[in-house]
């Protein structure tokens, strides 16, 4: 039986607050095992995540959440609790690249990322054999100028009879559109292959080799109506120098895509991170 939960806390800051939270967990027999939070000073929002762990033998959310709701009446809280081993229905989808597809579902199959990977969506047909070795359901869903709205929707029925919570672009190259974008928003991680926002566009590592980088970096973020513009997640960097050519930039830049998209998906799925506006709040 499961006893551990986490506790999500977004609101206006004010003093007491996490007394007030901590006290209201104590009177429901939750205690806390870890917690971090975070009053931002410009925007005076508060953030906490607690985990917690139930003393009696099953914990009734519906119930606590009523008594917590009444409780904490007078903080006006955005707040959530799931259960600590809660593992997100996930669609991966993909293009012609496959190393972030292959390092995802690594990490998923040694047990390092706790995610239910429902389905594998791609715009070609590349990557299909890496679904049937996983025995996972692929959908390849073509996307040309002439199709887009034909082919959301295609995808958009994928995502509802899968009852899909998180999607990753791994290296997906094809733009949603913009509803796409807000109605899942804050659920849409992307990796993209530079610092944002250099670099946009095709051949990123031959546009960082004419310009003569010293670092390459990698950007994972929460996708947004705005190309590339999303909430940023984790970013990675390695040193490079003269020596390297295009196709050495490319094979570090994959390595550095890989990890940073792993992280950045680890984060949402323990659910450390909180949207602030433009940015992120995220307790590691």
């Amino acid at each position: 039986m499961n006893n551990e939960f986490i506790l999500r806390v977004q609101c206006p800051d004010k003093y007491g607050i996490v007394a007030q939270v901590s006290s209201t967990l104590n009177k429901a027999n939750l205690f806390i095992l870890d917690s971090a939070h975070y009053g931002d000073p410009e925007k005076k929002l508060f953030f906490m995540r607690a985990k917690l762990i139930y003393s009696k033998k099953r914990l009734d959310l519906k119930e606590f959440s009523t008594f917590f709701e009444n409780e904490c009446k007078s903080l006006k809280m955005e707040w959530s609790i799931k259960e600590a081993s809660y593992q997100p229905n996930t669609a991966i989808f993909v293009s012609k690249l496959g190393h972030c597809l292959q390092d995802l579902m690594y990490r998923v199959d040694s047990g390092i990322l706790p995610m239910n990977v429902s389905c594998i969506i791609s715009n070609h047909k590349d990557h299909e054999k890496i679904a049937k070795w996983h025995d996972i359901p692929f959908f390849h869903v073509p996307v040309t100028k002439n199709n887009k709205i034909k082919s959301e929707k295609e995808i958009r029925k994928i995502l509802k009879e899968f009852d899909i919570d998180l999607l990753i672009l791994a290296r997906y190259m094809q733009i949603l559109s913009d509803k796409m974008c807000k109605d899942f928003y804050g659920k849409i991680i992307n990796i993209h292959h530079s610092f944002l926002p250099s670099f946009k566009g095709a051949k990123p590592y031959h546009q960082a080799y004419s310009k003569g980088v010293k670092i390459l970096g990698a950007t994972a973020h929460y996708v947004s109506s705005e190309l590339d513009e999303g909430p940023i997640i984790e970013q990675s960097v390695e040193r490079v120098d003269h020596s390297k050519s295009p196709r050495d930039l490319e094979l570090i830049g994959r390595d550095l895509e890989s990890i940073t998209l792993a992280k950045a998906v680890k984060y949402h799925i323990e659910r450390r991170i909180f949207i602030n506006n433009s940015k992120t709040v995220i307790f590691n």
